[in-house]
């Protein structure tokens, strides 16, 4: 289970590091680390799914034309989108000209671009509220879907509709709990054998809370390097007691594996 090293030499040789992402969307994060050396371990503590009910999400969809502007804040939100999109009848995943298109980080807005959906504009700032707060002159009396998780908090919807947004929530996924994880690479975590662990999301952090104490994990994140992508994950491990080592503002993997290697290089 545990890979050899690959790449002596590399920025990240000999370091383990713990992946939390969904396998399905974690090819190009181990690649990304591989490639400067890193020994990865996968031990998702998050999968996906489509909601259970998707009647408002359809509702939207087949009236895109009703709207102004669509917001994806994440992969998932494109990914699942778009395949319901894909699904209804006369429903087609792109309508030029409108509604308009914003993504929060370059990562979200590459998922639209690859599935052939045009991208009006990226958030500056990686962050929800960002992209309030930057779209804010052009929101005030327009129409906006909100497609998103199941567990999410109200802080975008709330900037949304302080900067004049009429705004349709609608869950577009769910974000699960595994069952289960890993055993030995939970194990190895807890005897922090690990040098560094990557949190893509707060659930992500919060559902491995479900196996390892809070109290527990925020003794190791003094042991075991936690890196976070974005800052709206960063804030949710600080909340609950976890000391943040790394921070990627990049959401891309390739900025992630850079932002881990230059910490470990730092401290050489």
């Amino acid at each position: 289970m545990f890979r050899p090293e690959k790449h002596p030499g590399e920025p990240l040789a000999g370091k383990r590091v713990v992946v939390t992402r969904a396998e399905e969307q974690s090819q190009e994060l181990v690649d990304a680390l591989e490639n400067l050396g890193a020994q990865v371990l996968l031990m998702p503590t998050v999968s996906f799914a489509p909601p259970e009910d998707s009647t408002e999400l359809d509702a939207a969809l087949r009236n895109k034309k009703d709207l102004d502007w669509i917001l994806f804040t994440s992969q998932n939100a494109v990914r699942f989108v778009f395949l319901r999109a894909c699904e209804l009848t006369h429903v087609q995943p792109v309508q030029p000209p409108r509604p308009k298109i914003a993504a929060v980080g370059v990562a979200t807005a590459q998922a639209a671009r690859n599935l052939d959906v045009r991208v009006d504009y990226v958030a500056q700032t990686q962050t929800g509220e960002s992209l309030a707060a930057e779209l804010r002159d052009q929101l005030a009396g327009k129409r906006v879907l909100l497609p998103r998780s199941d567990r999410v908090d109200d802080r975008l919807p709330d900037a949304l509709r302080e900067a004049g947004a009429q705004v349709k929530e609608v869950v577009a996924y769910r974000t699960l709990r595994p069952e289960s994880l890993d055993a030995e690479i939970l194990g190895a975590l807890r005897k922090a054998e690990i040098a560094a662990i990557v949190f893509a999301s707060p659930s992500a952090y919060h559902n491995l809370a479900a196996f390892v104490p809070p109290a527990e994990l925020a003794r190791l994140s003094e042991r075991v390097q936690f890196a976070t992508i974005g800052s709206t994950t960063t804030r949710a491990l600080r909340e609950a007691g976890a000391r943040v080592a790394i921070e990627a503002n990049d959401s891309s993997s390739a900025g992630l594996a850079d932002a881990i290697a230059k910490y470990f290089q730092r401290q050489k």
